[in-house]
């Protein structure tokens, strides 16, 4: 098996298929089709069933799918054991962030390491918390920064930003003239929050859930600034960090009742980070202060 072969299968596993495999791959749709022929040829056995223009896995491709990220993630892991060797900070760190953070939080960080660190090249993503996660599971990003949620090994989480959340109305909204409300007076009145299966989503719907409670959904999206234009409008109520309050919306008092969630980093305990990892994680640190607890 060559790695150019695997590569092509992770490749199309991940992104449904050929086409999309290729402009990952910056290859042509014949050359990736070529590759998993030479695949399929050297293990004797048919890797994806093609139906129309779908693409499925056959019985051997599921088999074969953690055995190549095994092996790919152990080259990866590899090179950067060796490129550690030359104590540079060099080559390309693969992190992804949230819009929210990449916005209100890391500017200063990135502005800190480029001047630092010339030689690195930085590739970042903007993908939702859950989702980078992920790709940090199966080695495909170094990093990520993000609203951290119960981490299980061999994801370490390390906290960095305290983020408290607010209640937010626009200023027409009729719980707005309210000098307090209850989880009950939110309840009985439309919300805009992050999709359910987010980290933020479930902290918001837990607490409401103590009470017996549940928020009247009108409408979800991840994007901290959609949720607070469609607050702003006065469609529903919402909840954003601390950071993003202005005139445009009214901080709703809820006695008794203080979201907060933790920002920080995630990375993979079993993987090797490379220079340039360790130089960014050292940044967040320092924005974390003495106070940062390492690993969860």
């Amino acid at each position: 098996m060559d790695l150019a072969s695997l590569e092509a299968f992770l490749a199309i596993a991940d992104s449904g298929g050929f086409s999309a495999a290729g402009e990952r791959l910056h290859l042509t749709q014949p050359a990736v089709s070529k590759r998993i022929a030479a695949l399929e040829a050297q293990l004797g056995r048919r890797l994806f069933d093609r139906i129309g223009r779908e693409v499925a896995l056959t019985e051997a491709g599921q088999a074969l799918l953690p055995r190549a990220r095994r092996i790919l993630a152990e080259l990866e892991d590899t090179r950067r054991a060796l490129g550690n060797l030359d104590a540079e900070v060099g080559g390309r760190l693969s992190f992804a962030t949230s819009h929210h953070i990449g916005l209100h939080r890391l500017p200063p960080l990135l502005r800190r390491f480029g001047q630092t660190h010339p030689q690195a090249a930085l590739d970042l993503r903007f993908l939702d918390s859950e989702q980078a996660w992920a790709e940090v599971l199966h080695g495909r990003l170094e990093l990520a920064i993000t609203t951290l949620g119960p981490a299980a090994a061999p994801l370490r989480t390390v906290p960095v930003w305290d983020d408290p959340l607010e209640f937010v109305v626009a200023p027409e909204h009729p719980l707005a003239g309210r000098g307090e409300v209850t989880l009950g007076d939110l309840a009985a009145h439309p919300a805009v929050l992050p999709d359910a299966n987010t980290f933020t989503h479930r902290i918001v719907a837990d607490r409401f859930a103590a009470e017996g409670l549940a928020p009247r959904l009108r409408m979800t999206t991840n994007t901290m600034e959609t949720l607070k234009m469609l607050a702003s409008v006065g469609l529903a109520w919402s909840v954003l960090p601390h950071t993003m309050l202005d005139a445009q919306t009214v901080v709703l008092r809820v006695p008794g009742v203080a979201l907060r969630r933790q920002l920080g980093y995630v990375t993979h305990a079993g993987r090797t980070l490379s220079n340039a990892a360790r130089a960014f994680m050292a940044l967040l640190d320092d924005a974390a202060g003495p106070a940062s607890v390492h690993g969860h």
